[in-house]
């Protein structure tokens, strides 16, 4: 039960602006509550997203290095971590994917039997669906075409769909670009403008047709009173003095995400506190506190429990493509090669080649130094067999153009653990580290797929190359790290969301989900959001 019987800044702050973040800022805020969201990025708006992705400085973001863009890269030793940091979280840079999962992700894992999460969480789904907007795809480009082929050609056709959405798609199929009042919310949200099918959902919609949540809950929860604070990194949450558990409420310091010297450390006062910074955030984030003294209670379970979707990168480019294979949504179709293998193909917008550095051609074998030397052999007979054709293909200009990104995902459980240490290189300060067994980087089937793909498309298959040099894989699905049990042996969440050994404090973002969903998390983040918001009563 959440009392405001004292005075403070707000009742609710808010810590990230994210798909669980902006959930718990409009229903607090419809709730009655005065709420306060720190968002660490920037705002951004369709007009000054930048128009590629060489323009580096307003892509990627890396204050310290004054890179104030709205997309990062986290490099661990088990895996790199792709994120995004702006007003409205990761919805400004995803590709708007919006998939249930399976039911069997709520029997495993530390959740399974905490709830009735089966016929609990159909409803959630249902609020979240409607509010971020979802619809099935329509626009589909020349890659989702070549996908379908290549899901015939291995007998797997009639599992090709067109992805469920969070975009504003012409009802009537136009060519798209037209504004019209808001169709989602009864005139009562911002106009809106139909997708015209330029593959540059990533890079941010230019256009203002993706449903991104600054289009919806943010705009309601400022509707409604709540205040955002962009450019602002909180350092620290503790409570107030008199108990030491939250019951009397907390303080929350924050500094200015982009100065270098002079942060502007601000206080703020409130009842409750509600994590949502994302999975990597909100672990690390609390790992400082901990470490710190400021919230000591905090569960040994922190960090534990990394899930990443399984995922593997591959592709295809056909140099000298006829058709402009980035047309289409970011990802507008998949499949499914087996049970647990799932296959969605991505595209960027013409322009944005950025990303070709970081593939080559596809190399197969067990990882290690025998992958790596059979790439370096593929890689020399290529270039002596077809020095032409092989440069071709691994220039970057038209890369977007040329390439569809194949994204493998599997819902088979691992996970690795993240660790709060001082490493022997860097004595002067802790980090956070990965730990556990690596998640696999080479997944044989989709290899095989990409291989057939190619054939169909005329083209050549590609791997991800930090994979091969590094065996350590890339994943946009970062889970858990702050996860659902039902103690803090098992968890450092309740199955309603409270940080267990704190009072008024919540976890609400991807750190809490507790198995492989094997599916684009966005949609599962904001229904359990959704869920957990409904077990706080309405202000006094």
């Amino acid at each position: 039960m959440v009392s405001c019987d004292r005075e403070f800044d707000f009742d609710f702050i808010v810590i990230g602006s994210g798909f669980g973040g902006s959930v718990s800022a409009h229903r607090l805020a419809e709730k009655g509550y005065s709420v306060a969201v720190m968002e660490m990025g920037r705002r951004w708006a369709p007009g000054n997203f930048p128009r590629s992705n060489w323009s580096l400085n307003r892509w990627f973001w890396r204050p310290e290095l004054a890179l104030r863009g709205f997309f990062n890269m986290r490099f661990f030793r088990h895996v790199t971590i792709l994120y995004g940091c702006a007003v409205g979280g990761g919805s400004i840079t995803y590709a708007s994917t919006l998939l249930r999962p399976p039911d069997k992700v709520w029997d495993m894992g530390s959740w399974a039997g905490l709830s009735c999460w089966k016929s609990e969480m159909p409803k959630h789904y249902d609020t979240a669906s409607r509010m971020l907007g979802v619809t099935r795809n329509n626009i589909l480009g020349p890659a989702d075409h070549l996908l379908k082929k290549a899901a015939e050609a291995v007998g797997m056709g009639h599992t090709f769909y067109q992805t469920s959405v969070g975009i504003f798609e012409d009802p009537e199929g136009g060519p798209g670009g037209r504004t019209v009042p808001d169709p989602f919310f009864g005139g009562e949200g911002p106009d809106r403008t139909t997708c015209n099918g330029c593959g540059g959902c990533m890079m941010g919609c230019r256009n203002g047709a993706k449903n991104t949540l600054d289009q919806n809950y943010l705009y309601f929860a400022e509707k409604n009173g709540a205040q955002i604070f962009p450019e602002t990194k909180v350092v620290d949450v503790k409570p107030l003095k008199g108990a030491a558990d939250g019951g009397e409420g907390y303080e929350v310091r924050t500094v200015n995400s982009l100065a270098w010297m002079r942060k502007r450390s601000k206080l703020f006062t409130c009842r409750s506190v509600v994590f949502a910074a994302s999975s990597l955030g909100t672990t690390e984030l609390l790992f400082r506190l901990k470490d710190k003294g400021s919230l000591t209670a905090i569960s040994d379970q922190l960090g534990k429990h990394i899930r990443t979707n399984s995922e593997s990168l591959i592709g295809v480019r056909v140099a000298g493509s006829r058709e402009d294979l980035s047309k289409g949504v970011a990802i507008g179709s998949g499949i499914y090669i087996d049970e647990n293998t799932h296959v969605e193909a991505v595209r960027y917008p013409d322009g944005s080649d950025a990303m070709s550095f970081l593939s080559t051609i596809l190399t197969g074998g067990r990882p290690g130094f025998g992958r790596i030397s059979l790439w370096a052999r593929n890689l020399s007979v290529s270039l002596i067999r077809h020095p032409l054709k092989t440069l071709r293909i691994l220039q970057p200009f038209g890369w977007a153009r040329e390439c569809v990104i194949l994204l493998c995902m599997q819902a088979l459980d691992s996970h690795i653990d993240m660790c709060w240490v001082r490493p022997w290189f860097w004595p002067f300060r802790k980090f956070l580290v990965s730990r556990g067994t690596k998640v696999p980087t080479f997944i044989p089937k989709a290899n095989e797929f990409a291989q057939i793909f190619a054939r169909i498309a005329g083209g050549t298959a590609m791997s991800m190359l930090p994979e091969i040099l590094f065996d350590v894989p890339g994943t946009a699905h970062c889970l858990g790290g702050c996860v659902i049990g039902d103690s803090p042996a098992n968890g450092v969440v309740d199955s309603q969301h409270r940080v267990f050994g704190y009072k008024n404090m919540y976890v609400c973002d991807g750190s809490v989900i507790s198995a492989n969903l094997g599916v684009n998390p966005s949609l599962t983040i904001t229904a359990l959001a959704e869920r957990a918001m409904t077990f706080i009563p309405r202000a006094a």
